[in-house]
């Protein structure tokens, strides 16, 4: 099993992933197109994710998108390791062709060419995203019965009441879990919808060709190298470029909201041993760190590491597909691979930030998004 394709390799997770692969014996082809939203207008100058592996790597310039850069990217590949994406929860909700497209039919290309074609591919691993979860796993602090909230009440989020409600008790706040594999799939978004799409058609198909599959649904996933120009995406980057240009920070809701920050070598280290570990065959993992940290944590933490103070405004803003929570339970990859995250939140972000200060400002456009946001009815 020693040719792996990665579609997405040129990517945050790809190219880490592609290092370690190298450095490993094994033969790595990247299927990237290279979008400007990722990698900057010109690649070559503008993304050090891509110049990592340039070179190094068989890189195919293409599409997913495309049968032909399928066709030519497969050929003589043991193992699939599927990354390529658009992300994003708030821009899924204008560009939804774009991300269906891409997430949705650039997958069936893959399940096409497996179900028809003659190939040697014995292993597909697959990003997934902890998306699919909406909000998660919460408990009634009263009596104990676990639920699955589908979203917040609107006229909640306009009175600033950001925490979710027993649907049973609505005087009661319900109480955060960690998110397991067995809970509930009720994506908030079109992303979180095509990433489930794209876990899910995988599985069905290489179970019915008994070709071992595994699904990764990453959390939020950080760490040096990752695109700092991208405005969707990535509030370590969006709040990093805020900073070093000393402009305020936009905190929505409340600022407690919180995700699980994992950063880039455990995510590595995870989605290795999905590759090389049989018994991780046919299931899905999450990939996190079991640690739930806000949103406004995140940005007094950058501040401190990068020595500047800038204005942090709690907006009480709040963008339609978001979620209030979300961190994983871990249980399963521990069980079942071994996996235990190294690097906890504050050594990763000195890390980051280390990385951040040797880089070039760049360009800030999140104000822009966030135009595109309001202009469709999205943020409030």
């Amino acid at each position: 099993m020693k040719n792996i394709l990665i579609t997405g390799g040129a990517g945050f997770i790809g190219s880490n992933l592609a290092l370690q692969l190298l450095e490993k014996g094994y033969h790595v082809t990247v299927l990237d197109n290279l979008h400007p939203q990722i990698h900057g207008a010109e690649p070559e100058k503008t993304s050090p994710l891509y110049r990592s592996i340039k070179d190094k790597v068989r890189f195919l310039k293409g599409d997913v998108c495309n049968k032909e850069d399928w066709e030519k990217a497969l050929e003589n590949q043991h193992t699939v390791v599927h990354l390529a994406a658009e992300t994003g929860t708030g821009q899924s909700m204008y560009e939804a062709t774009r991300y269906t497209t891409v997430n949705v039919i650039g997958t069936a290309l893959l399940t096409d060419y497996l179900t028809n074609q003659q190939h040697t591919v014995g292993k597909v691993v697959v990003a997934s995203s902890r998306a699919i979860y909406g909000e998660g796993k919460y408990v009634s602090p009263s009596s104990g019965q676990y639920y699955y909230p589908t979203g917040r009440d609107e006229s909640d989020l306009e009175k600033g009441v950001f925490d979710l409600r027993n649907p049973d008790q609505p005087e009661e706040m319900l109480q955060l879990c960690a998110t397991d594999e067995q809970s509930r799939i009720q994506p908030n978004s079109i992303y979180g919808l095509t990433k489930y799409h794209q876990e899910q058609a995988l599985m069905i198909c290489c179970k019915s060709l008994q070709i071992p599959c595994v699904a990764f649904r990453y959390q939020n996933v950080y760490g040096p190298g990752q695109s700092l120009s991208n405005p969707y995406t990535g509030i370590l980057s969006i709040f990093s470029t805020r900073i070093k240009q000393q402009k305020s920070i936009n905190i929505f809701e409340d600022g407690q909201e919180s995700r699980d920050f994992v950063f880039i070598d455990d995510v590595v280290k995870a989605t290795l041993a999905g590759i090389e570990n049989s018994s991780a065959d046919f299931q899905s993992f999450n990939v996190g760190t079991g640690v739930a940290t806000s949103v406004l944590t995140v940005a007094q933490t950058l501040m401190k590491n990068y020595g500047v103070e800038v204005p942090l405004e709690i907006s009480g803003q709040y963008r339609k597909g978001d979620i209030r929570h979300n961190f994983a339970d871990i249980t399963l990859i521990q069980e079942k691979l071994g996996y235990a995250p190294s690097v906890d939140f504050a050594t990763g972000i000195r890390q980051f930030c280390d990385w951040v200060n040797q880089q070039e400002i760049q360009a800030d456009r999140y104000e822009q998004s966030l135009d595109e946001l309001r202009k469709k009815g999205l943020m409030k």
